[in-house]
């Protein structure tokens, strides 16, 4: 029973970091919106496998630089400049994954077709669009409203 237990605790992990870290909010909805458009851009299995495993990677890092800031934060409640040169590493590595995502994404979505057939199967009705529209506003309120941890540094 413990084995189930343990994905227990990795899915309060996620949830957790996903409610207090707005940059996890942030790549959750970055990821949603990449799997939304894929579907336009006729990706082999190759690219959809990077395309997966660059969106995990990313949230993965998010994950455990939150997961460093926290220990950090515990162990060290006063100013530190070997505490804040760890937190800011772990930052950098997550930025450097996300900018290097980023080209990722522009490589595999480069393509205009791509964005051609996404624009008219969206223009193409009045509820796919507002649908889009809602879903935009919903992410936006996501990534800024819900509740930030308190006590942070």
């Amino acid at each position: 029973m413990s084995f189930f237990k343990g994905f227990k605790y990795a899915f309060c992990g996620i949830i957790r970091c996903i409610k207090n870290e707005r940059n996890m909010r942030f790549h959750t909805v970055a990821a949603l919106y990449v799997l939304i458009f894929a579907r336009f851009f006729g990706f082999s299995r190759g690219e959809y496998s990077l395309l997966l495993l660059t969106i995990g990677a990313v949230m993965a890092a998010e994950a455990i630089n939150t997961s460093i800031e926290e220990l950090c934060d515990r162990v060290c409640t006063s100013q530190d400049s070997r505490i804040k040169r760890s937190k800011d590493a772990a930052a950098g590595a997550v930025l450097i994954l996300a900018f290097f995502a980023a080209v990722i994404g522009v490589v595999l979505f480069s393509d205009p077709e791509g964005w051609i057939a996404a624009l008219g199967y969206y223009t193409g009705s009045p509820w796919r669009m507002a649908m889009l529209g809602v879903l935009s506003v919903l992410s936006v309120l996501f990534i800024v409203l819900v509740p930030k941890k308190k006590g942070r540094k």
